[in-house]
């Protein structure tokens, strides 16, 4: 049994929308983590709820630390504060698309760490060798709007930062 959540206007952080990410060298997942503002009451009790039916249908207590919600004030990441941290992952390439549904490429440059978008998530329960917990499957990603980028905000140099080189030049 799981649980398909839909996410709205939550900032992304820490995407791997296009390409695995990669741990101490060895692949990992697709992966995301939404910010979902605390204002947003009706996303965090459809997270909640969904969480609590998994529970209860595995019969199962599940510390606060085995869920795929964080609370964001607990986080010291830049814009976690006011939040809450929805980590969901995928080893399946999620969808990714536009405000008008098309396609988004990574050449694109529109999916950013600090960029809204909306999601879709699938909660699911795991009982296995590493325990107990409530997982978040990544199945998609809708850009929405632009924002404050986080981190550093990496650029590359275009080609007006360069200068013509002639032959006659000396170097």
């Amino acid at each position: 049994m799981a649980k398909k959540i839909k996410i709205k206007n939550a900032r992304l952080s820490f995407p791997s929308l296009f390409k695995k990410a990669v741990f101490n060298g060895q692949d990992g997942k697709y992966e995301a983590t939404f910010l979902i503002p605390k204002s947003d009451k009706k996303t965090y009790q459809a997270i909640m709820d969904g969480i609590e039916e998994l529970k209860k249908a595995n019969k199962a207590k599940v510390s606060s630390d085995k869920l795929c919600i964080k609370d964001g004030d607990e986080i010291e990441y830049d814009g976690y504060a006011g939040h809450w941290a929805v980590k969901a992952s995928n080893s399946k390439r999620p969808t990714v698309v536009n405000r008008d549904k098309t396609p988004i490429v990574e050449d694109d440059d529109i999916i950013y760490a600090g960029c809204y978008v909306n999601g879709v998530i699938e909660l699911w329960f795991q009982n296995n060798s590493y325990g107990k917990r409530v997982n978040a499957n990544l199945l998609g990603v809708q850009f929405v709007k632009d924002g404050e980028p986080f981190g550093d905000g990496a650029k590359v140099a275009s080609e007006d930062d360069f200068d013509e080189i002639d032959e006659d030049d000396e170097f």
